[in-house]
C-alpha cells in the first residue's frame, strides 16, 4: 500500500459517523478501527464497500504527517544498521579510520564557535571526540558520534513534525466561497470549483479561502496566522489578501490569484520556521542552559587533571555534559504532549500555550456556543408588523446566510427546514461587529441584531399597540431584533440551552487550580444573571462589545494573573488575541479559529478540563527530566572525577540515560 492510498483510506474511515478512531499501516497494508459497540456488522460491511476512488482529494488534511514519518524512521533506521554492520564486518583500524573522518563535521562546528568567541555544546562535543581519539579510544568517540546523529534526528524530527502539525491546524478547511457571476448575482460554490480570476466577495468574520487581489470594498484583515502581526491590516482595492487571513470587520470582492491547494500551507511552514512560535520558555530555558553550563564542565575537566594529572579521569567528564538531554527531551516532551491533545480533538498551535495553560489562575467563557450549546435554535418569530412570519423569515435568511456565528446559523437552519428559498434580495449587506446587519432589500432599510443595536444606536421604535407584546417576549430565550425602515417587524426567539456539563466542568477547573471563573456576554442583564446562577461562575459581564472583553483581559495581567479566554464567535477574537491563550470551540466563526491558540474539536467542555490535567502533567514532566538529567550526570561526573568510573563508561551511560529521558517523555502524560 502507497502512503496516497492510506491516507484516503484513514480518511474514509474517520469519515464514518460512528467511528472512534481509525488508522492505517502502509507498510503491512492494515487497518485499526476503534468503533461505537454492537456495530461489528455495519463496520465490516462498511470497509467491504469502500471506495477509496471516491474519496475528494481536496478535502485531505494537508500535512505530510505519513511521510515525514517515513523519513525519519528510514533514517534512524539507516544510521543504525550502519553502525552493527561496522562493529560485525570491519576490523578496528578501518573502524578507526572511519570514526577519524567522521569527526570532522564536528571539528568544523567547533572552529566556527570559537571564531565567533562562542563557548557553545558544539565546542564540547568536538572536544570529548577529539580527546577520545588522542587516548586511543576510537569506539567511545564513534559512540559520541553516533548517539550525537540520533539526538539531531530526534532533534529535527520533532521539529519538523511540530511545523507541520501546527501548520495542518492553522490551514483550515474553508468549502464554500461566495461568487460573484457574469449577471452581477452571487452564488455559493465549492472552493475547488473556483478558478483563477474568478470574483470572490468575503465578508467580516470570514476566512479568505483564495489568494487574491482587491477590486472592491474596504475591509481590516487579520493576517496574525500568516505574518504573526497583531494588529488588523487595512485593505483597499489593488491591495493583495492571502488564503487562510481572516477578514476582521468590512467586505472585499477580490479577483482570484491562485485556485485551491497552490502555495498556503507551504508559507506557513516557512513562516513558523523563521520563528520562534513553537518554543515554551521552558524549550529556550533548556537551551540558554545547556549552552551555559558548557564552560562549568570544561573548567571541572580542567581541575580534575590539575588535582590528578590524570588525563583519563578529566576525559571522564569531558565524556558527560547537560546538554544533549536538555536539548532532545524537552521538546520532544512537548510534542508528545501535542500528539497527545490531538488524539482528543484538541489542535495546540504550539508548545508555549500548553505552558500557558498549566500557568493560568483565571479563565473567561463568552457565553453563546460555549457554556450553551454551539446549535442554538430558533423557536418561534413574533411578528410586529402584519406581514408573514415565514417571510419574515426568509428576510432574516438571506441576510444571515452570509455571517458565520451560531445565531446566524440557527436562522438559516430554520429557513432551510420551513423549506424557504432565500436568494439574494438585498443590495448590500454591511455587517456592524458585535451588533447586527444593516441591508437594503426592494428599497427598504432592514435591521437585523441585538436591541441595543436596533433600539439604542438606530432608535428604532416598537409599532403603536405592540408595547404589551413586546413586554410579554419570553425571558427564556434569547431575542434577535429585526426592524424595517426604523419600525421593529419581528422579534426571532432564540433557543440556547446550557450545556449538561457546564457547571461540573467549572467545578473541575477550580480543582485543577483555576481560581477566577468569570463569563462575559453581550446579552441582556436577566439572560445572563440567569446562565452565571446556573453555571455558577466567580462573577459575570453583560451588554459587553468585543472591545470590552480585551479590555477586562488587559485588566487581569495588570493585576499579574494568567488568563485563559475560551470563546467561538466574531465578538471573541480580540479578547482570544489578548489572553495569554485563547481557546476556540472549533464549530464558531473562523476567526475566532483562525486567532485562537488551541482549538477544541469535541463538543463538550470536559476538553477543557483534560486540558488543563495534560498541562499540569507536561509541566511536571518537565520539571522531573531537570531533576533527572542533573541529578545522573552530576553523579557520573563525580563517579569519573573520583576514578570509580572510566571515560567509555561514564560515556555509555550518560547517553544511555539521555535516550531513556528522551523515550520517556514521548509516552503519554495521562491514564484517561
Amino acid at each position: 500500500m502507497d502512503i496516497g492510498t492510506a491516507d484516503v483510506m484513514e480518511y474514509a474511515l474517520n469519515s464514518v459517523s460512528w467511528v472512534t478512531k481509525a488508522t492505517v499501516n502502509e507498510r503491512t497494508g492494515n487497518a485499526v478501527v476503534l468503533f461505537e459497540a454492537d456495530r461489528r456488522d455495519e463496520v465490516l460491511g462498511s470497509i467491504g464497500t469502500l471506495d477509496p476512488a471516491a474519496v475528494n482529494m481536496d478535502e485531505l488534511p494537508a500535512g505530510k504527517g505519513r511521510e515525514l514519518k517515513r523519513e525519519f524512521e528510514e533514517k534512524l533506521c539507516l544510521l543504525v544498521t550502519k553502525r552493527i554492520a561496522k562493529k560485525l564486518f570491519l576490523p578496528l583500524s578501518v573502524r578507526a579510520v572511519i570514526t577519524a573522518v567522521n569527526s570532522v563535521p564536528y571539528m568544523v562546528e567547533a572552529a566556527k564557535s570559537i571564531s565567533r568567541r562562542k563557548i557553545e555544546v558544539s565546542i564540547l562535543d568536538a572536544a570529548s571526540i577529539l580527546v577520545s581519539m588522542l587516548l586511543g579510544d576510537f569506539e567511545t568517540a564513534s559512540s559520541v558520534m553516533f548517539l550525537l546523529k540520533v539526538g539531531d534526528i530526534m532533534d529535527d524530527w520533532t521539529h519538523t513534525k511540530s511545523v507541520n502539525d501546527l501548520a495542518e491546524a492553522m490551514s483550515l478547511n474553508v468549502d464554500k466561497v461566495w461568487t460573484r457571476a457574469n449577471d452581477g448575482q452571487e452564488v455559493l460554490v465549492s472552493v475547488g470549483a473556483v478558478g483563477k480570476d474568478d470574483i470572490m466577495i468575503v465578508r467580516t468574520g470570514s476566512v479568505i479561502p483564495l489568494d487574491g487581489k482587491v477590486i472592491e470594498g474596504e475591509c481590516s484583515v487579520n493576517q496574525a496566522s500568516m505574518t504573526g502581526e497583531s494588529v488588523p491590516v487595512k485593505k483597499h482595492a489593488g491591495d493583495p489578501v492571502y488564503s487562510g487571513t481572516v477578514v476582521e470587520e468590512g467586505e472585499l470582492v477580490a479577483m482570484v490569484t491562485n485556485v485551491a491547494g497552490t502555495g498556503r500551507y507551504d508559507r506557513i511552514v516557512s513562516m513558523i520556521e523563521e520563528s520562534e512560535k513553537l518554543k515554551s520558555e521552558a524549550e529556550v530555558k533548556a537551551s540558554k542552559l545547556a549552552d551555559r553550563l558548557v564552560p562549568y564542565t570544561f573548567g571541572a575537566t580542567l581541575l580534575t587533571y590539575i588535582l590528578t594529572r590524570n588525563v583519563r579521569r578529566a576525559a571522564s567528564i569531558l565524556m558527560v555534559d547537560f546538554c544533549c538531554a536538555l536539548k532532545l527531551s524537552m521538546p520532544i516532551a512537548f510534542l508528545s504532549a501535542m500528539r497527545e491533545a490531538g488524539d482528543r480533538h484538541i489542535s495546540v498551535k504550539g508548545g508555549k500555550f500548553l505552558e500557558a495553560v498549566a500557568d493560568a489562575d483565571t479563565i473567561v467563557f463568552d457565553k453563546t456556543g460555549t457554556l450553551t450549546h454551539a446549535q442554538p435554535t430558533v423557536k418561534d418569530i413574533v411578528p410586529f408588523t402584519k406581514q408573514d412570519p415565514m417571510e419574515l423569515l426568509r428576510l432574516a435568511a438571506c441576510l444571515e446566510e452570509h455571517y458565520p456565528h451560531s445565531i446566524a446559523n440557527a436562522v438559516v437552519r430554520k429557513a432551510e427546514e420551513e423549506g424557504l428559498l432565500h436568494e439574494e434580495r438585498h443590495s448590500e449587506v454591511e455587517y456592524v461587529v458585535a451588533h447586527g446587519i444593516v441591508s437594503s432589500v426592494d428599497g427598504h432599510r432592514v435591521l437585523l441584531g441585538s436591541y441595543h443595536f436596533v433600539f439604542e444606536d438606530e432608535g428604532c421604535r416598537i409599532p403603536r399597540g405592540k408595547n404589551k407584546l413586546f413586554g410579554e417576549l419570553p425571558a427564556e430565550y434569547s431575542h434577535l431584533y429585526m426592524a424595517i425602515d426604523g419600525t421593529l417587524a419581528a422579534v426571532i426567539l432564540i433557543e440556547d440551552p446550557l450545556r449538561s456539563e457546564a457547571h461540573e466542568v467549572i467545578e473541575m477547573l477550580r480543582d485543577e487550580g483555576i481560581t477566577k471563573v468569570v463569563m462575559m456576554t453581550g446579552d441582556s442583564e436577566r439572560t445572563a444573571a440567569s446562565v452565571a446562577r446556573k453555571v455558577g461562575v466567580d462573577d459575570y459581564y453583560s451588554e459587553v462589545l468585543p472591545e470590552d472583553k480585551a479590555s477586562f483581559v488587559k485588566r487581569e495581567h495588570e493585576l499579574g494573573r494568567k488568563v485563559i479566554m475560551v470563546g467561538d464567535g466574531i465578538n471573541d477574537s480580540p479578547a482570544l488575541s489578548e489572553a495569554d491563550v485563547g481557546i476556540a470551540i472549533s464549530n464558531g466563526a473562523a476567526i475566532a479559529r483562525e486567532i485562537a491558540d488551541i482549538t477544541v474539536a469535541e463538543d463538550d467542555l470536559r476538553g477543557l478540563v483534560f486540558l488543563r490535567r495534560l498541562s499540569s502533567a507536561l509541566m511536571e514532566r518537565i520539571h522531573g527530566n531537570y531533576r533527572k538529567i542533573i541529578g545522573i550526570n552530576s553523579g557520573l561526573i563525580l563517579l569519573g572525577a573520583f576514578g570509580a568510573m572510566q571515560s567509555s563508561t561514564t560515556s555509555l551511560l550518560h547517553n544511555t540515560s539521555t535516550i531513556l529521558i528522551s523515550s520517556a517523555s514521548m509516552t503519554d502524560l495521562l491514564d484517561e
